[in-house]
């Protein structure tokens, strides 16, 4: 036995490890104790900053510690000199960075720095700027170090330009660089902003459906050194196009343009003695001011959401007096007015007419493709090209994919139907976690150019069946529609915005995957509903009918609530005006 090291058994060291944590931890809850102790009795001495550094030694996220530690600091501030508050604060920020290597991303510490950094009567901005890029150095996604960087940079005054070329060299080390991207978003507009001028007559205007960007139209980049940062970030999405910092920081590059805000309809019904009005956005038409005025004389009218779950709506409806327009030997005038955007727009009433209405049109309007800011059709056509060179070399990129789809819908949204179409299997192959999404955002694709092929044709019948819809959306822009057809999609519901088509008297929505008619609210002029071979499944799913006063005619055949016992009675007392139904 002699000559052998003894090796303590894992039980042995296990037991000491536990003592010492259970030392470890006596020392710390007494401390802790004791800094609660003092903070209770408002002491501020050196004894408590000097524990409050031991115990945030160790844990830099204790919140409660580094507000006392504040407390403290502040009170040596009433009774030490500038010198020497200089110096407590120095050792301060020395402290804080012992912090910053237990934890790098402590919220904490950062915050406390920040915090210091600004009480410091000589402040040594390019030492914190220093610190700044070491840390980033070691971990460039480091978040509360940008944050912090930027208030450095603030008070400092780096130059833009300066800054600029920082997120050049740490995009040039890495383009998994999104902090560095987004960072650069924020830059470029004060360094290269876009003219301030009104666009030429003869520009070519271009649009898409993309994700929200960090600027608006109003921040965006001058079209020269937008070209630069097209070609940057073509380098960096050649070289990895599966990292997806570059293709977001491309989505900001093609910009969003705020939608012009507007009255985008205006509808009246001599039958119902209603007015419909549509906005470009959804509003709270009460608190925006919406003053209706007939043949010169402003209306006591209240406005009302078509659904009550909408407190917020593109489109609202108000009831006029008995008898104020039923006359159709009379002709009318109707103007609404936006009072807070001091917006305004007329509708006539004709003689002999039983409604009259005023809409702008969706195809003149570029409305589906408002929301790219990019000025020139050259410049898109461009960068899809090189999309399309990329998506040869790498087939199955979803990044590459989706942008192909965004700006094929920027440049000619019917006539890249097809193509688009495709593009969207392969990406519910390729990304198979996300089909849910890009099944809904194909589904918005459809329902657009369906609206624009409706307008070509100018009809109030919108027909879209067969087309694999998941959800609906638009509906503000079917408010004068009057037959509309659904029929063998997968929509599992009619959402409240359904409740937008006041002027509705077919619903067709046969071979679908309904479980609920909550949008059918309401609909005043509603005569005939087809839900064959749907979900539903009892007769209380149909309550939102009993509101529709005109209903005739119900086909629900081949939906589980016709199997139920009584259905024909209870479908009878719920919807009294149904005088034909198919079960």
């Amino acid at each position: 036995m002699h000559g052998r090291v003894k090796v303590k058994t894992t039980a042995q060291q296990e037991e000491e490890k536990r003592k010492e944590r259970e030392k470890k931890l006596k020392i710390y809850v007494a401390a802790r104790d004791a800094c609660f102790s003092k903070r209770r009795e408002g002491v501020c001495d050196d004894e408590a900053l000097q524990l409050t550094q031991q115990l945030l030694s160790s844990n830099p996220d204790f919140a409660t510690l580094w507000n006392y530690r504040r407390e403290i600091l502040l009170h040596l501030e009433t009774v030490k000199n500038e010198d020497e508050v200089q110096k407590v604060y120095e050792a301060e920020l020395l402290f804080l960075e012992s912090c910053l290597k237990v934890n790098p991303k402590s919220y904490g510490s950062w915050h406390h720095r920040g915090w210091v950094s600004a009480r410091l009567p000589r402040p040594n901005w390019a030492r914190e700027l220093s610190l700044c890029d070491r840390c980033l150095s070691l971990d460039d996604r480091n978040f509360h170090c940008w944050d912090y960087r930027r208030m450095v940079v603030k008070s400092f005054g780096v130059p833009v330009n300066q800054e600029l070329g920082f997120t050049d060299r740490l995009i040039g080390s890495n383009f998994s660089n999104y902090s560095s991207w987004h960072y650069r978003s924020t830059l470029l507009p004060l360094l290269h902003p876009e003219s301030p001028e009104p666009p030429s007559p003869c520009r070519e205007a271009s649009h898409s459906s993309l994700p929200p960007s960090p600027q608006t139209h109003s921040h965006r980049v001058c079209e020269e050194q937008l070209l630069k940062e097209y070609e940057l970030v073509q380098n960096a999405f050649f070289t990895d196009p599966n990292d997806q910092s570059a293709w977001f920081y491309y989505r900001w590059l093609l910009g969003r343009a705020e939608r012009e805000e507007m009255i985008s309809c205006v509808h009246v019904s001599r039958d119902e003695e209603r007015v419909a009005v549509a906005f470009s956005r959804p509003v709270n038409a009460p608190s925006v001011g919406l003053l209706l005025v007939l043949d010169g004389q402003p209306q006591r009218v209240e406005w009302r959401s078509v659904h009550p779950h909408l407190k917020r709506s593109a489109v609202w409806i108000c009831d006029l007096p008995p008898g104020t327009i039923s006359n159709i030997t009379n002709e009318h005038n109707m103007t609404v007015h936006w009072t807070e955007k001091h917006i305004r727009k007329d509708c006539n009433l004709y003689t002999g007419r039983a409604e009259g209405w005023c809409r702008d049109s969706a195809t003149e309007q570029g409305l589906f493709r408002s929301e790219l800011s990019v000025e020139k059709t050259s410049v898109l056509q461009s960068e899809l090209q090189s999309c399309n060179q990329l998506q040869e070399l790498e087939p199955l990129n979803k990044w590459c994919l989706l942008t192909i789809v965004l700006l094929m819908r920027a440049l000619d949204p019917l006539g890249y139907e097809k193509e688009m179409l495709a593009h969207f299997l392969t990406l519910k192959e390729v990304d198979s976690m996300r089909a849910a999404y890009y099944s809904d955002l194909c589904s918005k694709f459809m329902i657009e150019n369906t609206i624009l092929k409706m307008e070509y044709a100018e009809v109030r019948v919108f027909s879209i069946s067969d087309k694999n819809l998941t959800s609906l959306c638009h509906l503000d822009q079917l408010l004068l529609v009057t037959h509309i057809d659904l029929s063998s999609n997968r929509l599992d519901r009619l959402p409240p915005q359904f409740a937008m088509l006041q002027c509705l008297e077919v619903l067709e929505a046969d071979n679908n995957l309904i479980v609920t008619l909550e949008g059918v609210n309401q609909l005043p002029k509603l005569e005939e509903v087809l839900l064959k071979n749907n979900s539903i499944l009892k007769s209380t799913d149909l309550r939102p009918l009993a509101s529709c006063p005109k209903l005739k005619r119900l086909d629900l055949r081949g939906n589980p609530v016709t199997q139920m016992a009584n259905v024909e009675s209870d479908l009878a007392e719920l919807l009294p005006s149904v005088t034909d139904l198919l079960l």
